[in-house]
């Protein structure tokens, strides 16, 4: 199983290249990738037992691989593989007129359809729920980069967005449940909760939750609308997602949980009613359309509504009849749509009301599209016969309905006439002559599809001709899974069952179905002219405007444009939320111990008083400093609580503050306005007051809440053992908490970028300038080449000779921070810290000509080449037998040096000490050298 999904893995990065290279025809080899899982899975069927894999990974959270595969996932693999095999043959032809290069997007189509089938096998072989919602979610993105194919087109986007929404917002649903489950059965192997399902209030609230993530998927009401806007998706899209597989997801995980969780209260109300409803809206939806995409869309929807209520109402034989229908469904709903992907491909139309005598055109396409319809209807000898006959047969006799089996059968019977009648629509309207002399112009100007376009579909409709003959092979199958069940009275698949209830209803529904599509022209005069239970989709379109209406709102309530305003409905949040729910909770007695030595007295009163002194300061600079008074006290007091890497850090990160607040003091007055002071000093001190008292209540009582052995005492230990430091900080940092540290990099990355694109107004990327190589230099008294540009009042000639002198100092002093930091006071962090104020020293004494001669890079390269850095640590560790982003050890031998020991966090600390330079560095060239340019340039120009 493991190997299908690397195989898929593969194709799907092998897809662009191959598509690049062979045009379309790289979606044969391609269809190598599920057409070989296929072939495996059919040489290592389950049978009545099961296969599993189990690796662990992250046991304390539950994350561990674990893959099953037993009956009802070997069934929805089979289809998974299989059409997913025929699709990737379709695509071939169906994109005839292109290649990688007149379609800028195939290559990418290609990577996301194979990734889809392995996304899909993964899911259906999920035993572990968060697994299995890993899968979920791939496949919503997925299917929002299918849909959204044709990106120059509003519909696309629209239907891809509306698809991507609706889908995740039911998946955010199910992982509420999911989590609930988990929590109350003590595990998250799905099927353990089906064997010993939780009951209570608590649980049928999780179960509706994962039924809501459910139906949100198989498009069931009131979830159904966003399935027919799909359609404007490419049609192999349509094909495989709509028809045959993401679609299914939803109805494959109420069939794998009914067993377990039919009875809860919830369960069968909530299944039933609006699976019902569905069958009928979506039928009566159809019969409504012209668009052979949205006739089958509809049918579709109305079907999945059908096969929920068989495979959720609980029960074996339901169960078995549902499953049936779902694999029937598979095959002639996938084979319909791949004919009208050839009409529209040959024709460039899919409105009925444009073709006439295309059956007379195409025979050969006439006779897979009436083959799979038949099966669609419900007509012998085709699978889908064999389905229906099994569903009215399961529900007239099922002991789980009870009393409500009769209504259920009659609804069904009666949301069948609908796919009679929808069935002859698709078949009149596409291939009829339609009481025409001639073709229409569309059908006339056609051109007939090749061998390699019909043969998928025709397999399809073979298939389900097969199946309908022969459908015990089918019928053992899914009795393996069924067997068991609770209600299964061993009924079986048959072609025929002899003259039955199910047969007289089966005869009398296509002949209602008939006689209405007959008699359509004088029905007519009864359709009413709108639809009576409102659009759906106009209903979700007001629901988005409303909430963007409300965001609109809420957003110019909290952000008036004033940063000041922001912040400080930012800071009353921070400080009145915690003290409310501290005050209306439980808390311990904390402890207080005020200082430990008079030192620490004399730092806090100085950080005081220069607090204090900042509030009442008008001058900017001078504001500033005091400011970096208080960061520089704060440092001094982590020295005396024995932390050398927080102080270090402390005064690395207060120092290069002070660099970027200068930075930008210098577009600003010297003065702030005394009137603008005086007038919310009072509200502002408050402010500032209530968050320094909440901030410090908070870590005060929650000092006081421990009640068992700190866990900082663990830490040296398991920096030393495990991370293979003596630094606790800095193995906490690249080792136990790698990622954090990677997400708190990433945001870094983020700030430089966002600060460089307000700046810079267009493209961030180039390196800061340089001195021409034709300038003449003077050696005599320039020590630093770029400041021969700069106006001379600027320049000192002290500061440039001591940077000269002590830049190589504090590039040594950074290295050995970033060597050191594993064992000592130091770290990636540190390291790129004194670099950075390196690079600002020599920024302060040659300006920005000189900031371009010192690192004549790019700034966003320096920065990705750092996040690329510290992400590929995680592949790295997994390589060599560690956990992703923790230390894994590499020992070998050097002459002379005897044995060297290497841990990858080095790696990763690296990529850390290239973020912050490439910080460091983009800040200079924003904030310095792009405001010099503007401010002093046109100087320097009239100077030279």
């Amino acid at each position: 199983m493991l190997t299908v999904l690397y195989v898929h893995a593969i194709a799907t990065v092998l897809a662009p290249l191959l598509v690049r290279r062979w045009g379309r025809q790289a979606f044969y080899p391609l269809a190598l990738a599920p057409a070989g899982s296929l072939v495996w899975l059919t040489l290592n069927w389950p049978g009545a037992g099961e296969q599993t894999l189990h690796i662990d990974w992250v046991p304390q959270l539950y994350m561990d691989i674990t893959l099953r595969l037993d009956s009802l996932a070997a069934i929805m693999s089979v289809l998974v593989l299989g059409v997913g095999t025929l699709v990737l043959l379709y695509c071939a032809e169906y994109f005839h007129h292109a290649d990688g290069h007149t379609e800028k997007r195939l290559p990418s189509f290609a990577a996301e359809l194979v990734a889809f089938s392995g996304a899909m096998f993964g899911l259906v072989c999920s035993d572990n729920t968060l697994l299995l919602y890993l899968f979920w979610e791939l496949t919503t993105v997925l299917s929002f980069l299918l849909v959204g194919h044709y990106a120059e087109r509003a519909t696309s986007r629209r239907a891809a967005t509306q698809a991507l929404l609706v889908t995740t917002a039911g998946g955010l649903a199910m992982l509420t449940g999911i989590i609930m489950l988990g929590t109350l059965a003590g595990t998250y192997r799905l099927s353990d909760l089906v064997a010993n399902a939780p009951t209570g209030t608590t649980s049928s609230v999780a179960v509706v939750l994962v039924l809501i993530g459910a139906l949100s998927k198989s498009a069931i009401v009131p979830m159904h609308f966003w399935l027919p806007g799909a359609m404007a998706a490419p049609t192999p899209v349509s094909a495989y997602l709509h028809a045959a597989a993401m679609v299914k997801a939803g109805v494959y995980l109420i069939a794998r949980m009914t067993p377990g969780f039919a009875d809860h209260q919830p369960w069968r109300p909530t299944v039933v009613a609006l699976g019902l409803a569905t069958l009928l809206l979506a039928g009566w939806r159809a019969v409504r359309e012209y668009d052979l995409k949205l006739i089958l869309a509809f049918g579709t929807v109305s079907q999945l509504g059908l096969i929920t209520v068989m495979v959720g109402a609980g029960g074996g034989d339901l169960m078995l009849a549902g499953l049936a229908m779902l694999c029937a469904h598979a095959m002639f709903k996938a084979a319909l749509f791949m004919v009208v992907g050839i009409i529209d491909h040959a024709t460039g139309t899919r409105d009925i009301r444009k073709l006439a005598w295309l059956g007379r055109r195409s025979p050969v396409l006439l006779g897979i599209a009436v083959a799979a319809a038949a099966s669609m209807a419900g007509l012998p000898p085709f699978l889908g016969f064999v389905a229906k006959e099994a569903d009215f047969e399961t529900l007239w006799h099922s002991p789980t309905l009870g009393g409500s089996a009769p209504f259920v059968l009659a609804t069904v019977a009666f949301g069948s006439v609908f796919t009679m009648i929808y069935s002859l629509r698709f078949l009149h309207g596409a291939f009829a002559r339609k009481g025409l002399p001639s073709p229409t112009i569309r059908v006339a100007e056609m051109h007939r599809p090749s061998i390699g376009f019909l043969l998928p579909p025709g397999i399809l409709a073979v298939a389900g001709l097969g199946f309908g003959l022969l459908p015990n092979a089918l019928d053992h199958a899914i009795a393996d899974y069924t067997a068991t069940m609770p209600g299964s009275s061993g009924y079986h698949l048959a072609l025929w069952h002899g003259v039955n209830f199910p047969l007289v209803l089966s005869a009398a529904i296509v002949a209602t179905g008939a006689a209405a599509f007959g008699l359509r022209h004088r029905l007519e005069r009864f359709r009413v002219p709108y639809l009576p239970l409102g659009n759906a989709d106009r209903m979700y379109d007001a629901a988005i405007r409303g909430a963007d209406r409300f965001a609109v709102r809420l957003t110019a309530f909290t952000q008036r444009g004033s940063i000041p305003t922001t912040q400080a409905m930012i800071l009353s949040t921070l400080a009145v939320l915690p003290i409310a729910v501290l005050l209306l909770g439980e808390r311990d007695q904390p402890e207080l111990r005020w200082w430990n030595s008079p030192i620490q007295v004399v730092v806090g009163l100085i950080v005081l008083a220069a607090a204090i002194s900042a509030t009442v300061m008008r001058n900017r600079l001078a504001a500033v400093l005091v400011v970096g008074v208080t960061g520089y006290g704060c440092g001094t007091l982590y020295i005396f609580y024995g932390a050398p890497d927080l102080a270090l850090t402390q005064f690395l990160v207060e120092t290069l503050t002070l660099v970027v607040f200068l930075l930008v003091l210098r577009t600003l007055p010297a003065e702030s306005d005394a009137t603008h002071m005086k007038r919310h000093r009072l509200p502002r001190a408050l402010l500032a007051t209530a968050v320094g008292s909440s901030v410090t209540a908070l870590a005060v009582y929650a000092m006081a809440a421990r009640n068992t052995r700190p866990l900082a005492e663990l830490l040296p230990d398991a920096a030393y053992y495990r991370g293979h430091g003596a630094n606790t900080v800095n193995v906490l940092l690249v080792d136990i908490r790698a990622w954090d540290t990677l997400g708190e990099i990433s945001v870094l990355l983020v700030a430089a970028t966002g600060v460089a694109s307000m700046v810079f107004r267009h493209r961030r990327f180039g390196s800061a300038p340089r001195v021409p190589k034709d300038h003449p230099s003077t050696p005599d008294t320039t020590w630093l080449r770029g400041s021969d540009l700069r106006d001379p009042r600027h320049r000192s000639l002290v500061l440039e000779v001591a940077t000269r002198m002590i830049f190589p100092l504090i590039m040594v002093l950074s290295v050995y921070f970033f060597f050191a930091g594993h064992n000592t006071p130091g770290g990636g962090f540190a390291g790129g810290l004194t670099a950075g104020l390196a690079l600002v020293l020599r920024y302060l004494a040659g300006g920005r000509y000189e900031l371009g001669e010192t690192l004549p890079l790019d700034a966003g390269k320096v920065l990705g080449a750092g996040l690329t850095l510290s992400a590929g640590t995680a592949t790295a560790s997994l390589l060599l037998g560690a956990p992703v982003l923790s230390s894994a050890v590499v020992k070998f031998t050097l002459p002379l040096l005897g044995s060297v020991k290497v841990v990858t966090a080095l790696f990763f600390d690296l990529g850390v000490y290239l973020i912050v330079v490439g910080l460091v560095l983009d800040i200079l060239r924003s904030l310095g050298a792009k405001v010099d340019e503007e401010l002093y340039a046109p100087r320097e120009v009239a100077t030279r």
